[in-house]
């Protein structure tokens, strides 16, 4: 475990800020869901406003204290909330080879409807501190009042960005999930996969962590969410929550626009259940995928030369780990966050006193892994 919270606390530069933060216990409901690492050791994390009065949604991590506290990044100004512009909420966000961040905005505050021009593509320059790109997600690819768009993967290989939309953003409304797809040379977005049985929840699919029912006064409802390209950047894999199959297909037929998108349904290819629900995934430059595990709690892996599942890493404290990562020295990066008793209604599962309530962790896979990224 590198770092742990009881909750999670920000330098904040405004007094009257952060004493409305204090008073109305915006924390409660503020969790990091991604973290990673830039090539300069910086670590990142992403704390989607699913609530009203999260401070920043992009942030990095600074020590001040002894006790670990969110910088917003790139700053205060680009995560003011209700400015198109800026960054309105994000949850998933990719560091790629030439240490450049992938941003995805979600654009919508508290599940309302995104703002036109609010969910965007923003790439951003690590080394250089500066924007090189915005590019807004038009609603045909993603649909302002139904899109929940979630996580990326980049192919800078072949030029295009994979992304998934777990179609969740209109809650007690039907899921409509999907993957959409960013053409980087002709800056086009298309949606394939739209409800397509793979990218929806498993239908009156429930589970549970440790003998207590995830959502007890209702079934999770998310499509498709975690992502992972292969190393050789051919195979896109996806998974969605509800469900606890693994799904794969060709990324030649989706970077072919002219690919129907009745022959995309049809050429999905499930790949075997995992044993676990998942969150977040990410391929590394060998040929694997490693997985969130939320109901056995930690890190398995899936090899695509065997088509073998396997546990690597658990651990009781790993209570709804959400996304796995890779640093540049042979290690997996990952996070808990205990999304599903932070979000229980009521909210009676938390003690806000416990020192672990949200922590980082490493392990040690080897010391040549990497990230898909740096695959062939």
């Amino acid at each position: 475990m590198l770092l742990s919270w009881n909750r999670l606390y920000w330098n904040f530069t405004n007094e009257s800020t952060k004493a409305q933060f204090e008073k109305n216990q915006y924390w409660k409901h503020a969790i990091p869901t991604g973290i990673k690492v830039d090539q300069n050791g910086v670590f990142y994390a992403a704390v989607p406003r699913w609530t009203d009065g999260i401070p920043s949604t992009l942030n990095y991590i600074a020590m001040k204290d002894g006790k670990a506290i969110l910088e917003p990044f790139p700053s205060w100004k680009w995560n003011q909330a209700g400015n198109v512009d800026a960054l309105q909420s994000v949850m998933g966000y990719e560091i790629d080879e030439y240490n450049r961040m992938w941003i995805l905005d979600q654009g919508k505050i508290a599940y309302q409807p995104s703002k036109p021009g609010s969910q965007k593509l923003l790439l951003w320059d690590l080394n250089s501190n500066k924007m090189i790109d915005s590019i807004i997600i038009p609603d045909k690819a993603a649909p302002y009042r139904t899109s929940f768009l979630n996580d990326l993967v980049v192919d800078n290989k072949n030029g295009f960005v994979y992304i998934t939309d777990s179609g969740s953003g209109w809650q007690n409304h039907p899921i409509v999930g999907g993957i959409i797809i960013y053409n980087m040379k002709t800056k086009t977005f298309r949606r394939v996969l739209n409800k397509q049985p793979s990218t929806q929840p498993l239908p009156g699919f429930q589970f549970d962590i440790d003998t207590r029912r995830v959502y007890s006064d209702k079934p999770v409802e998310f499509g498709v969410d975690g992502i992972a390209l292969s190393a050789d950047h051919c195979t896109l894999y996806y998974c969605s929550v509800p469900s606890r199959n693994l799904y794969a297909i060709d990324t030649a037929l989706l970077r072919d626009y002219g690919t129907p998108l009745e022959e995309i349904d049809c050429r999905v290819c499930a790949l075997g259940s995992k044993g676990t629900t998942t969150d977040g995934m990410c391929g590394d430059n060998r040929g694997n995928i490693f997985y969130t595990m939320e109901e056995k709690k930690g890190i398995g892996v899936y090899n695509t030369r065997n088509c073998e599942f396997r546990e690597i890493v658990s651990d009781d404290w790993m209570m709804w780990v959400d996304g796995v990562s890779f640093d540049q020295h042979g290690s997996i990066i990952f996070n808990h966050n205990k999304l599903n008793q932070v979000f229980e209604n009521p909210q009676t599962q938390i003690d806000w006193n416990c020192p672990y309530n949200f922590a980082i962790w490493r392990a040690y896979i080897d010391k040549g892994t990497k990230s898909y990224l740096y695959g062939c």
